[in-house]
């Protein structure tokens, strides 16, 4: 570790076999809390680079559960986190929507860090138990078309350092690993980030990985389409720059996407968006993020065009008709 600090310190960057062994060593506790420390305020110092993030996602996978899913084509819907805008949970409703709209989710996620409710605390809320075992996983996405991994049980190598970025209390580069620790690796990936440096980061990594992604950032800092401005897409085929007008639809204010004090407040608003229920801003926000999964799965359809598809799969109620099935299933 003296060695990885010398070279930080001096103005170098790692490459991808330093973080992949530094990974290794974390995982066998051959580092301490101090060390760690140093380790990811230095990196987060100077920026942490492609060959960075791809040595320490190796280190994970290989450390932790992976499942073999290489017969099902499916997409996983997930953000970075740590953009502290408290959304409600926007992506895990919107993979229910595509998944109604006929394309099988893998979805990958957590409980919340910088928001009351993440994609594991809602589905909790609803008596989803999470499992690790690959054939009911399996039979979760055959049944109803979704299933979902919670990172905690596939991705071991996370608790290692867990307390010190709690300690430290600042985004480091594990907040980044997240979104690209799948356990199965899915062939298709909508992945958003809170800023444009992330962005980049992110495309460059998926270039590298070869899989079919689609990355987002929105203008204002949302890890998500916001609608309260434009955003930008970045996919293996192309780079958009988008309004919600060019969706069909209106800008629209933070507070209308915020997801409450407390993680009831966010299950209540994710309820409504399902069932109906819930304000126009809500359910745009959801298709929205939806419609961009959809054209990552679907290379003939724009963004643009898959919108209604989108809407379509909200309004008939088959991605509440999806996500019924999926908590019946799993409970």
């Amino acid at each position: 570790m003296k060695e990885y600090l010398l070279k930080l310190v001096e103005g170098e960057t790692l490459q991808q076999e330093d973080t992949h062994q530094i990974m290794l060593n974390i995982v066998e506790e051959k580092y301490n809390v101090q060390q760690i420390a140093a380790l990811l305020m230095a990196l987060q110092t100077h920026g942490v680079t492609v060959d960075e993030i791809l040595g320490f996602r190796q280190g994970l996978l290989e450390t932790g559960k992976y499942l073999d899913f290489s017969d099902y084509d499916t997409l996983d819907i997930v953000g970075t986190g740590g953009d502290g805008k408290n959304t409600f949970n926007i992506s895990t409703c919107s993979a229910f929507v595509i998944a109604g709209a006929g394309y099988p989710v893998t979805k990958h996620g957590n409980n919340g860090s910088s928001s009351v409710s993440g994609a594991s605390n809602v589905l909790e809320k609803h008596g989803v138990k999470f499992t690790d075992d690959s054939d009911k996983l399996k039979k979760s996405l055959e049944t109803t078309g979704v299933c979902y991994f919670h990172a905690p049980l596939f991705a071991y190598g996370m608790k290692f350092v867990g307390p010190t970025r709690k300690a430290l209390g600042i985004p480091t580069c594990f907040n980044l690993l997240g979104p690209l620790v799948n356990p199965c690796q899915p062939k298709n990936s909508l992945h958003g980030t809170a800023n444009q440096a992330q962005l980049r980061l992110y495309v460059n990594v998926h270039q590298k990985i070869g899989d079919n992604y689609g990355v987002i950032t929105s203008y204002d800092g949302y890890d998500e389409i916001s609608l309260t401005s434009g955003f930008k897409i970045c996919t293996n085929n192309f780079e958009k720059v988008l309004t919600p007008v060019d969706l069909g639809m209106t800008y629209i204010e933070k507070k209308d996407i915020y997801g409450g004090n407390t993680a009831d407040d966010a299950k209540i608003i994710f309820d409504n968006v399902l069932n109906g229920t819930a304000s126009n801003q809500q359910k745009n926000a959801v298709i929205a993020n939806a419609a961009c999964g959809i054209s990552i799965m679907d290379k003939n359809m724009s963004v643009e065009e898959s919108v209604e598809i989108a809407r379509e799969s909200l309004e008939s109620k088959k991605a509440l008709s999806v996500f019924k099935k999926f908590v019946e299933f799993n409970s």
